[in-house]
């Protein structure tokens, strides 16, 4: 079975013991529904077929219980904490409540997300300071109160979910959600920088055209379009991006920190010009 058809319905990753022993907080991991895997599921629940006892830190309780029970049915050890990520004492509840349910915090997945369009002539106040909060200044905090656990424990990894939105101009004009993004790439190589001391590994991933929960409304001929223009020609899955995470968090990746690594099918190697014939498949 391919990992483009592992789905709730359709099987499971395989099990292994790549985090083994360590617990691992992962952001906006609840259910969104079977139409697109969400990245911060397939995350949960590859991280505890992995070993790891995950929290799903999520604001809806209804969706993060179907990753939860998912991952119990199957063996694993999971449990829910609502967060706001927007809010700092929610940040604090989340990490205190990692130790204390599993006596250390190992891993942070900072995934949870939202969206922010418009060019900078739109400029609204509101809607810059809702991307912002919850894109970056969400994970800021995530990591202000992870960052002392971990090291008291000996180190740990982070993992942030970008995007190639942050990297460079993309097809839709969200140049809140771009800035933001941008911004996680920037804390990545600051913190990998300020925390290796204390054995904290930093890293970034920034997926591309990933068909998720974001891409859920998507039309079948966007989704296309997508698909055609990345060089490998395939569209990408939660699961993909869940993966490079799993590779981030495990001591296979003890020597990486403060890194971007895009999840994009090549795309970003690639200029304009270089894939626009794909586009005539």
């Amino acid at each position: 079975m391919s990992q483009n058809e592992l789905t709730v319905s359709g099987g499971l990753p395989p099990q292994g013991d790549r985090l083994e022993g360590k617990a691992a907080i992962v952001t906006g991991a609840g259910s969104r529904g079977r139409a697109a895997l969400g990245i911060g599921y397939a995350t949960a629940v590859l991280f505890a077929r992995q070993g790891a006892r995950v929290v799903v830190a999520d604001l809806d309780e209804e969706r993060a219980e179907v990753t939860v029970k998912f991952i119990k049915e199957h063996g694993g050890e999971a449990s829910f904490v609502s967060a706001d990520i927007a809010e700092e004492a929610d940040c604090r509840e989340l990490a205190e409540a990692c130790v204390s349910r599993y006596g250390s915090l190992d891993i942070l997945v900072n995934n949870a997300g939202g969206i922010g369009g418009g060019k900078v002539t739109d400029y609204e106040e509101a809607l810059w300071n809702v991307a912002l909060d919850v894109n970056l200044r969400g994970p800021v905090m995530a990591c202000k109160y992870a960052v002392p656990h971990m090291a008291a424990g000996g180190g740990g990894s982070i993992v942030h979910i970008s995007s190639i939105d942050g990297l460079l101009a993309g097809a839709y004009i969200n140049v809140p959600y771009s800035v933001a993004k941008g911004g996680l790439a920037t804390l990545t190589r600051l913190m990998a920088v300020h925390h290796g001391r204390e054995g904290i590994r930093v890293n970034c991933l920034a997926p591309g055209h990933v068909h998720a929960s974001f891409t859920a409304g998507f039309q079948e001929e966007e989704r296309e379009r997508r698909r055609k223009i990345g060089p490998l020609g395939t569209e990408g899955t939660a699961w993909d991006v869940a993966y490079a995470a799993l590779y981030f968090a495990s001591d296979e990746a003890r020597w990486i920190s403060g890194i971007v690594m895009p999840v994009d099918g090549g795309l970003l190697a690639a200029t304009p010009l270089a894939v626009m014939g794909n586009l005539g498949e």
